[in-house]
């Protein structure tokens, strides 16, 4: 190597040890993300405070009287607003950006924890009027059907007597025919409205969805409707529907007996209460995630109050019922004719609001950053607030709220709250969700380091300094390197410039200031 050469080189291996100096000694690093761990005691309460004051005592009430924890009932409470006002409304934020206001809920609770009589309190109004309005549409339907016999009683006799009518006559009758036909045709027999399903294919949601002109909301106190997603009965995953009717992307529905229908602005509420186990399963269905199914989860790890319960407990008012019955019943009601959705402003002071959201969130998207590893789930953060925030405004005004159009920033601000709730949980499923075997390599891993504290290290030093029954060859570290990476617990250094023949140096990474020995110097 001639002298220019070796100055040059030189003067690389000093740039590259500043560089790596700089972030050995922390700067730029930000707190590791934990791997897993989030117990569920440390997790945020439900903020009841954020609630409407009718639909808090509900869920108050409830949470008392079946002592089970608040993060339950409320969370049922906020299906219960999106079943009434989903597809109904939506929050126009700036320029092309609209929120429409259905949301997915999720809450976890083991076996015996009395999701079920928590989930018939907080929905039996929905299937109250879900009756109400059967009863309402049974004589129109019933005309309507009657009226279409008729009309095809005609349409067929009228064809029978073009087919015997003369050559002067044919084409007169032929277009009486045609006509009768096409008013039979015309008839449209009302549907039996519908607001809820239970557990339910992807192909009858979708038919579910074309006949309620696009609404529908599926509840249950089971975790049944994973499986069915997952190919249950038909062997195949099939979860379009749930994706296109939480986003609100246009849905077609090919029927065999009739002509495919277009449903424009699906809205589609989900509302389970189901056992922890049911989310690490999750996982065994990588669609579930790729697809983004899982990104569109609001959920909820309450603590477990089995075991620390109050015997005879006081029950819940029946004027508190009363209330909540009659207002979720009139906000039913109130947006159960709209056919377009109500578009809802805000006020100048709830979109800086939400601005403020974005700049807080986005920086927490890269790798390394608190919601980083979970950027799927966070991408959608702000859109669920704006979601929640419009149906905070709408069980505020109960029979007005698509008149008051304005969202103020008091309701933007409990929403942020409400937010702030399902990111914090959302980090703890997630966790349940990556519990696998790439997690248990990364923490092997992180072991070696707290162990052994380099301030770098490569891969061959790595798999030599682990049991070989761990890691058998050196491509085995590649998953479990990229999740610590993403966590922000090491950093991959660039790879150095080849020189000369034969293999190129093993890939190094730096490791967090926290987890080596020259922190603090």
């Amino acid at each position: 190597m001639n002298n220019a050469n070796a100055a040059k080189a030189a003067a690389a291996e000093i740039v590259d040890q500043a560089v790596r100096l700089h972030l050995i000694e922390g700067e730029g690093w930000e707190d590791p993300a934990p791997l897993v761990g989030r117990a569920a005691g440390n997790l945020p309460r439900f903020p009841l405070d954020v609630l409407p004051g009718w639909l808090a005592e509900q869920v108050a009430g409830v949470a008392t009287e079946t002592q089970t924890p608040v993060d339950l009932a409320g969370c049922i409470g906020i299906a219960a607003l999106s079943t009434a006002a989903g597809g109904r409304a939506e929050v126009a934020v700036r320029g092309l950006w609209r929120e429409p206001v259905n949301v997915y809920v999720l809450v976890a609770l083991p076996p015996g924890a009395r999701k079920s009589p928590v989930f018939a309190a907080m929905t039996a109004p929905l299937m109250q009027v879900e009756r109400e309005l059967a009863e309402q549409a049974a004589p129109l339907i019933a005309t309507a059907e009657l009226e279409r016999k008729i009309a095809l009683a005609r349409a067929e006799k009228a064809a029978a007597n073009a087919t015997r009518a003369d050559a002067l006559a044919e084409q007169e009758a032929i277009g009486m025919a045609t006509d009768a036909a096409m008013a039979a045709e015309a008839i449209t027999v009302p549907v039996v409205p519908r607001l809820v399903a239970d557990d339910i294919t992807s192909e009858t949601a979708a038919s579910l969805l074309a006949e309620q002109g696009g609404r529908l909301a599926v509840l249950s106190a089971e975790g049944g409707i994973f499986a069915t997603l997952a190919g249950r009965y038909s062997g195949v995953p099939n979860f379009e529907v749930f994706l296109k009717g939480h986003a609100g992307d246009m849905l077609r529905v090919d029927r065999k007996s009739r002509e495919a229908e277009h449903v424009e602005r699906p809205a589609l509420t989900l509302g389970l209460a189901l056992q922890p186990s049911v989310i690490r399963d999750l996982a065994s269905n990588a669609g579930f995630r790729d697809r983004g199914l899982l990104a569109r989860l609001l959920f909820s790890l309450p603590v477990d109050l089995v075991g620390n319960r109050v015997i005879g407990p006081p029950q819940i008012d029946p004027a508190t019922v009363q209330t909540y019955n009659d207002n979720l019943r009139a906000m039913v009601c109130a947006l159960a004719e709209w056919t377009d959705p109500a578009a809802l402003t805000l006020t100048p002071d709830a979109a800086a609001l939400v601005l403020q959201l974005e700049k807080e969130v986005e920086p927490e998207l890269r790798p390394g950053g608190k919601l980083g590893h979970i950027r799927d789930w966070a991408s959608k953060y702000v859109g669920a607030t704006i979601r929640l925030a419009g149906l905070l405004h709408l069980a505020d005004h109960i029979t007005t709220g698509w008149a008051r159009r304005s969202i103020t920033d008091a309701t933007m601000n409990r929403a942020i709250t409400l937010g702030r709730y399902f990111a914090a949980h959302a980090l703890a499923a997630f966790d349940l969700i990556g519990e696998n075997e790439t997690i248990e390599k990364a923490r092997v891993i992180l072991g070696w380091i707290e162990r052994t504290k380099p301030d770098r290290f490569t891969r061959n030093q790595l798999i030599k300094g682990t049991a070989r029954t761990q890691f058998k060859t050196v491509t085995e570290l590649d998953e479990p390197l990229n999740l610590l990476e993403q966590h922000g617990y090491v950093r991959r250094e660039p790879e150095p410039e080849k020189r000369g023949k034969g293999r190129p140096p093993s890939a190094a990474y730096l490791v967090h200031p926290q987890y080596h020995e020259s922190e603090g110097r």
